[in-house]
């Protein structure tokens, strides 16, 4: 089961940071950093959640992935720039 749900996770972290890539472009690094670490993210996500839950169902796995891969992306946001006054 875990072979199958590796690609679907993957296939999710890109789709989470390719959101975030063009909901938040002015706070994030690079476009393929971000990629990277959204696809990577899910991955890690996916194997930490088949570990605890060793035969899990595909549903707790994607969310697995999900999560961890929102987390590492959520590491990659840089503060808002603000401007300040004369």
């Amino acid at each position: 089961m875990f072979f199958l749900a590796a690609p679907a996770s993957v296939l999710l972290g890109l789709l989470l940071a390719y959101a975030a890539v063009h909901r938040l472009p002015h706070r994030l690094p690079r476009a393929g950093t971000v990629l990277a670490t959204g696809a990577a993210g899910a991955l890690l996500g996916t194997l930490v959640t088949h570990g605890a839950l060793a035969p899990a169902q595909p549903a707790p796995l994607l969310l697995g992935a999900a999560a961890l891969s929102a987390a590492s992306l959520s590491l990659l946001l840089r503060p808002e720039r603000r401007r300040r006054l004369p």
